[in-house]
């Protein structure tokens, strides 16, 4: 303004091009929040009530501001800034224009003003949403995984039972190996996953009651590449298949045979194998028990993991599962 007034000739000085402008526009540093809180007191109000509520809002606030624009002016700048500033001009043009200028600016802070409203609610929507869907996993996982324990148990304790007679020591050392099974479960009972490392110890944990019971009669084999050590996988992965191997591939056998666990990483994969050389599956469709259902429930729960199942040339059975590699320290 003060530019312009110069290249024209006016008799303008800064001051007074400043006192024009700033009362102008800082005023609605003022009247903003007042617009916001209109805006936000009929955010799910209807069309009606909206154009009750902010049709006069937005004439009122533009006449005040005018009224309020022109009295700085006239009171900061020590005289009308032009001399056509008369009582009817002020009336009737600058009250009028300044007025219709406010309206406007008032329905364009009110479109900003619910526009960011509504991008915030919808992000904190979807904030929310991710974290019901979050919740509900790790619930279904949560009791997915608590359907292991007691399938463990009704297994074990039934053979415990049959060794309580025929063998009394040897019940009680299945016994305490039973014990220190479930307190290292305890240890780790609300973690959905955890490195692999740790998986293989309560695999190991859970071997130890089963050589117990096999006796002799039970090979193990581990295959597990060091790089695939820190690995994070889901708690309890490995034990229900490698319980589901031995309940129904080596135990009818009366020479036993051997059970393999192996791990391996390729690329961002994460691969995981347990074969056995036992019965194998019989012939026909595939049905899967507690043990390999529920591993493929949690497996499909967690998302982009996968389990098959397949015969092995020599008879057996050799179950994999295929998980997105990401490290426990991630």
């Amino acid at each position: 303004m003060y530019l312009n007034a110069l290249s024209e000739d006016e008799k303008r000085s800064l001051r007074q091009s400043l006192a024009y402008s700033l009362p102008e526009f800082w005023l609605w540093f003022a009247l903003t929040p007042v617009v916001v809180f209109l805006g936000n007191r009929t955010a799910r109000a209807g069309w009606g009530r909206f154009a009750m509520v902010h049709v006069p809002a937005s004439l009122v606030l533009g006449v005040l501001h005018g009224a309020t624009t022109l009295t700085l002016l006239y009171l900061t700048a020590g005289r009308p800034p032009s001399p056509t500033w008369t009582l009817p001009h002020l009336l009737k043009v600058e009250l009028i224009y300044q007025a219709h200028l406010a309206v406007l600016i008032y329905w364009a802070v009110l479109g900003v003003s619910r526009g960011a409203d509504s991008h915030r609610r919808l992000r904190d929507e979807r904030l929310r949403s991710t974290q019901l869907e979050q919740q509900l996993t790790q619930t279904q996982l949560q009791a997915l995984r608590a359907q292991l324990q007691p399938h463990f148990l009704f297994n074990t304790l039934n053979a415990i039972s049959a060794l309580a007679l025929s063998d009394p020591p040897l019940a009680r050392v299945m016994i305490s190996r039973l014990g220190d099974f479930l307190r290292l479960t305890l240890e780790d009972d609300q973690q959905q996953h955890v490195p692999l490392r740790r998986e293989l110890e309560f695999l190991d944990c859970y071997l130890g009651i089963q050589r117990v019971r096999f006796g002799d009669r039970l090979v193990t084999d581990f295959a597990i590449d060091p790089d695939t050590l820190d690995a994070c996988v889901p708690h309890l992965i490995l034990q229900p298949l490698v319980e589901n191997a031995l309940q129904h591939g080596l135990l009818r056998l009366a020479e036993g045979g051997t059970l393999r666990v192996a791990a391996r990483r390729d690329a961002d994969n994460l691969h995981l194998t347990v074969e056995d050389n036992g019965q194998g599956l019989a012939p026909g469709a595939i049905r899967e028990g507690v043990g390999l259902g529920n591993t493929r429930a949690r497996l499909e729960a967690l998302g982009g993991s996968a389990l098959g199942l397949r015969k092995r040339a020599d008879g057996g059975t050799c179950v994999e599962v295929s998980l997105p590699y990401r490290a426990a320290s991630a």
